[in-house]
């Protein structure tokens, strides 16, 4: 569903880029692809081998790089940002990626993820004397490696990664090398590649496709890799541990043309449609589902249930986002701006409206509504994930735990509240068999905590109610 409207949204996404004149260039297209992962800000950096140079401001890729900016930003590497602003988290100064300047010389941080214990890193570190910038988890990392010494830049970088916890993607750049790596349980998606003789790296896979480069392999989990004019090396921080990519990915987040662990980002969903029609059948007359992320997961449970898929509802996809203010007041007229039924598929019809999840129920119900009021006879609802009945703090901006519908109320409760006549949630491990991932554990290294409340690492008390994140 539309992240705007139901207060479910990822925070980051990321793009390097090292080894080719045009670096700056290639890092807005592959920002662009990656544009669904946040929209409220934008950023570049490039190094040209003596110093780095950065663009960056709120708003989308699009608004912030200008023409005329960008025949200033050039160099043969580049690093970038989108993110998704939490609440009170805005503003220029959170935009990434960070550019800081020393003595020693320039060094800038691009995150996709939270850190769980950044807020007692960061009571520490200011203990200490450090004086931070920012609201965002980011800065930590930096701190940490100003702080470590005079040792090789790498070996600061791995031992300040080792005092993290909790899902982040980096890219770290430096005058001469960029570092790329991604935490011990490998909970956001991150993947390598070439074009020609650079070295690309991007949260998608998706935007490997835009730029015109070749996917290679995933990053692993507690992997460092360090590309500069010499060539790529890698190097481990942490040992193996079993994996824990955050489920959303597969059933919301990414980009259908993505590959995320291997699996095709729309394959995924259409199997949670099939695993979904197995489990929970409705006699109906037509499928529709929520634009865009649901359309997948609706097409198959159409083919499984061998009722005709039909656009049942029109996204309008010329309305502003700035639109969309975040109170409940406005968020009413926010759907009927960006939802449209289509009454000639609709009316005098029984419909199916799948849809990848249910977060607080507003949007859900006034969806259901809009659908009747177009002659929709029946209207089943069913949900291609679990109940989310605990908030996130790895990166995914969910509610607390007291505006989750699901986490005081029953399926029938909510059935209910948002007025359809029947509700179903793909289970568990229907959920996982649908995705296929490889078995490795009982979660078949997926992260279940929003549906389980089964965190894999460590929450601390002061995560509770999660601050700024990347």
């Amino acid at each position: 569903m539309l992240a705007e409207l139901k207060g479910l949204n990822e925070e980051c996404g990321i793009f390097g880029i090292w080894g080719h004149p045009d670096s700056a260039q290639i890092t807005y297209y592959g920002l662009h692809s990656l544009q669904h992962r946040g929209q409220e800000g934008a950023g570049i950096v490039v190094t040209d081998g003596e110093k780095l140079k950065t663009i960056k401001g709120t708003g989308l890729v699009t608004e912030v790089f200008k023409q005329d900016e960008m025949t200033d930003l050039y160099g043969k590497a580049a690093i970038g940002h989108v993110r998704y602003a939490t609440a009170g988290g805005g503003g220029y100064e959170n935009v990434q990626p960070l550019l800081f300047r020393s003595q020693s010389g320039g060094l800038a941080l691009a995150h996709n993820g939270n850190l769980v214990n950044a807020n007692a890193l960061k009571h520490q570190l200011e203990g200490q004397g450090s004086i931070f910038q920012t609201t965002s988890d980011t800065e930590v990392l930096a701190h940490l490696i100003k702080r470590g010494g005079n040792l090789p830049l790498n070996d600061r970088v791995k031992n300040a990664l080792t005092m993290l916890k909790g899902a982040y993607a980096f890219l770290v750049m430096t005058e001469d090398e960029m570092m790329i790596a991604l935490d011990p349980l490998g909970m956001r998606p991150l993947s390598l590649g070439r074009l020609g003789d650079a070295y690309v790296v991007a949260s998608e896979t998706c935007a490997f496709d835009v730029v015109g480069a070749t996917y290679e392999r995933e990053v692993e989990p507690g992997e460092l890799i360090i590309i500069s004019d010499e060539g790529i090396r890698t190097e481990r921080f942490s040992g193996f541990q079993s994996r824990a990519i955050c489920s959303m990915e597969y059933i919301y987040f990414a980009r259908p043309d993505s590959n995320v662990g291997r699996i095709n980002v729309h394959s995924a969903r259409k199997n949670l449609g099939r695993w979904l029609a197995l489990e929970a059948p409705a006699e109906a007359d037509v499928v529709t589902g929520v634009p865009d992320s649901s359309i997948s997961a609706a097409i198959g449970y159409a083919e499984a249930m061998g009722i005709p898929y039909e656009i049942g509802l029109i996204k309008n996809r010329y309305v502003g986002r700035t639109f969309i203010q975040p109170s409940q007041s406005l968020r009413e007229q926010g759907v009927k701006m960006k939802l449209s039924p289509v009454r000639g598929i609709v009316e005098g019809k029984r419909v199916v409206m799948v849809d990848d999840s249910i977060v607080r129920g507003t949007t859900s119900r006034r969806i259901v509504n809009m659908l009747r009021q177009a002659g929709a006879t029946e209207v089943h609802v069913r949900i291609s994930s679990p109940p989310i009945k605990n908030p996130c703090y790895y990166g995914i901006d969910t509610s607390t735990r007291e505006e989750l519908i699901a986490s005081s109320r029953s399926v029938e409760e909510i059935r209910q509240i948002i007025g359809a006549d029947s509700l179903s949630f793909i289970s568990n491990e229907g959920l996982l068999s649908a995705i296929g991932r490889p078995d490795m554990d009982e979660n078949r290294g997926q992260c279940m905590a929003c549906f389980t409340g089964k965190y894999p690492t460590e929450i601390f008390p002061d995560t509770v109610h999660p601050h700024e994140k990347c």
